[in-house]
Order: structure tokens, then sequence, then C-alpha cells
């Protein structure tokens, strides 16, 4: 497939004019919040798996598909639910990856107190097999940032499809950024809880947290390309997330070697500044269709929006 031969840092990005693209609806399982999509492309369309909920905030992860990128059509069922006691407060933040016929599925899997990052399979996006927690209790991606306090906690994971010296990566975390090895991509292996491999930058808009947004982007120079989210507190609200990039190279898969230093994209519009979290852009999502790249992001976990960036175009200068 080509990508335009991609470079780091990936972009500019637009957001799109007639954002948000999807927005809650009726009194069902979306009716109150629809936000944090993870995508991918099947068949010539664009498929988002999004997670919604109704005022009760238990998430559900949903399915919509488009043929533009940009206009969607959604099944009226979520695609994943939440089922098990480690899951009881919702099924969060999916990202995906396809790899020799599988769907791997990271989410976050919330109990009202405990966050853990949890993998589910599938071969046709409707029947999951669901895989559980997949770090070792007591792991916390915040501990590097606020001390060890003893509980667990991790989030957003994104694996790289293609082995490196035979083994598969899961990058993963929120607070700070780690890695996981697996040979069979079902039992991973995490790096030490204090040495993670991106930490949140003092003074700068991620100095209180870092996240990992969309699975990775290769170059033809062998870099792979991450779309990564950031937080510092807000001038007049609690937060302020933010959008940026790292890159990694594939003969040293464990460490940044480049960052973008200013975000790629900020809370602009009156969705982005007003919503359930408010002042939020979060992204999980992107894809290069027909032409360009399209990164799908939350706006304040109320809505769901795109920004595009189509290579060679001048106006994207």
């Amino acid at each position: 497939m080509s990508t335009a031969s991609p470079r780091f840092p990936l972009g500019p990005f637009r957001p799109y004019p007639d954002n948000p693209i999807l927005r809650p609806r009726g009194d069902s399982w979306e009716s109150a919040n629809l936000y944090n999509p993870a995508a991918i492309v099947e068949d010539d369309q664009v498929l988002l798996l999004y997670r919604a909920h109704a005022d009760d905030i238990v998430s559900h992860v949903g399915l919509a598909r488009s043929a533009d990128g940009y206009h969607f059509d959604r099944e009226p069922e979520p695609i994943l639910s939440p089922e098990h006691p480690w899951e009881s407060r919702g099924c969060e933040d999916p990202r995906v990856s396809k790899i020799d016929g599988v769907y791997y599925l990271t989410y976050t899997g919330y109990d009202g107190t405990t966050a853990q990052l949890c993998l589910a399979t599938s071969t046709d996006l409707h029947v999951w097999t669901k895989h559980g927690p997949i770090l070792p209790a007591g792991y916390d991606t915040f501990a590097p940032v606020d001390g060890d306090r003893g509980r667990t906690w991790s989030k957003a994971g994104v694996i790289h499809p293609q082995k490196i010296d035979g083994l598969y990566y899961l990058y993963f975390g929120e607070g700070a950024i780690f890695y996981a090895t697996s040979s069979d991509l079902l039992h991973w292996t995490p790096c030490p809880q204090d040495r993670p491999i991106h930490t949140p930058t003092p003074g700068s808009w991620n100095e209180r947290l870092v996240e990992i947004g969309a699975p990775p982007v290769v170059t033809d120079d062998g870099l792979l390309i991450f779309m990564i989210n950031g937080a510092r507190e807000g001038e007049s609200t609690r937060v302020d997330y933010r959008c940026g990039q790292f890159a990694i190279a594939l003969n040293d898969p464990t460490t940044v070697i480049a960052e973008m230093t200013v975000p790629w994209l900020r809370p602009q519009t009156a969705e982005e500044l007003h919503g359930l979290v408010s002042n939020v852009t979060f992204v999980e999502g992107l894809v290069w269709f027909r032409g360009r790249w399209l990164a799908y992001y939350g706006q304040s976990d109320t809505t769901l929006a795109v920004a595009e960036y189509v290579p060679g175009r001048d106006d994207y200068r």
C-alpha cells in the first residue's frame, strides 16, 4: 500500500471543517458521549471502533463504516460490552491492529477503581474472544510521574503488526509510556515499571502526562511514527489535552529518538473546549486512505472528529 513515503513528523494535519463527524444519538447505549476511536481500512472503507456510553458512563465499543472517511454509518448495537468484573464499569478507548487475518483489539477495562489494559481478538469484528488484562497486577504506568503508590493502573496499548527481531512489540501507557514484547501476541512481557521509554516534559504542553495514541506508521528510512497525547493543567479547566508525535527506530525499538516539541492539534472549537471532560483533543486512530492521512480523535470526551493531511498539496504547508 502506498503511503506517499511518510516522514517524521507526519503532517501538517488540518481539522475537517464539518467536524464533529459522529455525535451521541438517541436514548440508547451511545446517547450521552461518543469519542476516542480506533481506525482501520478494510474493503476500501474506513472502519471506526469507537467508545460511547449513556448517562451511566459505562462504556461500550461501537462500529461505524465510511466510503469516504468522513461520513459514517453506525451499527445499531455495540460490538464489545462489559462482561467481566475487571471491566464492569466500561470497555474504554480501543486501538486495533490486524495481523494474519486476526484483529487484535486493546482496550481499557475499568471497574470503577482500577484501569487495566485488556486484549480481545476477532476474525470478523463482531465475535470477540476476551483475553483479559495483559499486564501484571501492580503495574502502574503513572508510577514514574506520581511515585509508586502500590496500585494497578494501565491504559492505552498499540501493537506494531510486524515482528522486530522475532518479537512483537506493544507500546502502552498513560502517565508515562512503556513497551512490552510477545512471541504469540497473547502473552506480553512488559519492561520494568521504573524504565519507561517516554515521560512528561516539565514546563511543556505534556508536563502532566503522556499517553500512546495510534498504532505506528513505518517510514521508508526505518522509523516508527507514533501519534501520542499529552496533558497539562488547563488555565481555566482541570486539564488541557493536546496531540503530538514521537519516533522510534526499527533497529532500536525501545528508544524514542525524536519528538515534536509542539502539538500538532489542540482544543480550539466549541466541542473541544466544552464537554464531559472539557479542553481535550485525544487521538487514537490513524489511517492512509485514498491519498490522504486521516487522524481520528475525540473532542472533550463527547464527540468524534477527524483531521487530514494530503501530501503534496501546497495549501497544507
